[in-house]
């Protein structure tokens, strides 16, 4: 999934909601300092989307941009048709007609271009009030989730820069931050199983070239 500047603050959130300072520790003597330390790691990227309400916004996302995806398909094949064109006509097209193809190469290599980063920050828009919307509710379980079972943190392996060098699988609380999420916000009855997420559109090809002859 694509995280942007829109939804990095959740996800910092999320990565460090009980890394705050312990307060009083001075008074509770050498015995309380030396009591261990319980920590988990949560990839929180992972966790949002394989939430059951992750899965069917992402099969939304994909409906919802499948026409202007294949809109920039039916671009990217013209593009090619264009070269190939230009390609088998390198010794047999007028210099005016290889021109000619070459200008709608270009008019359509801009076109996808401009497609391309269209669709991206809409895609981008849409995923993170999707993190915003899963992220906040998660991070509701996660906290009940850690105090419960006496977390002192709780780190994110999924943020950009996390210190995490090495995780016990034993400590991984992906999974069961993911079923916990689902029993407190089941999915309503007769929403649909959800695909994988839309990817971006293939980026638009260099302008075609005028073959030599």
């Amino acid at each position: 999934m694509i995280v942007n500047s829109r939804n990095l603050g959740i996800l910092t959130a999320l990565a460090v909601f009980c890394l705050a300072p312990v307060r009083g520790v001075r008074a509770q003597g050498a015995a309380a300092a030396a009591a261990p330390s319980k920590i988990a790691v949560i990839n929180v990227r992972n966790a949002i989307v394989a939430t059951a309400e992750g899965k069917l916004a992402q099969a939304q996302l994909q409906s919802q941009f499948a026409p202007k995806q294949s809109e920039l398909q039916n671009l990217q094949k013209q593009i090619e048709d264009l070269q190939r064109r230009m390609s088998e006509g390198a010794r047999t097209l007028s210099d005016d007609e290889k021109a000619k193809l070459q200008r709608e190469g270009e008019l359509l290599s801009r076109r996808l271009q401009r497609g391309n980063d269209d669709l991206n920050e809409e895609l981008n828009a849409a995923q993170g009030e999707l993190v915003d919307g899963i992220g906040r509710k998660m991070l509701e379980v996660l906290d009940r989730y850690s105090r419960e079972n006496g977390f002192t943190a709780v780190l994110d392996t999924s943020a950009q820069g996390s210190p995490v060098v090495y995780g016990s699988s034993n400590s991984d609380i992906t999974q069961e931050i993911v079923r916990l999420y689902d029993q407190a916000y089941p999915i309503k009855a007769g929403a649909g199983a959800a695909p994988a997420a839309p990817k971006p559109a293939t980026p638009a090809p260099a302008p075609a070239k005028k073959p030599t002859p």
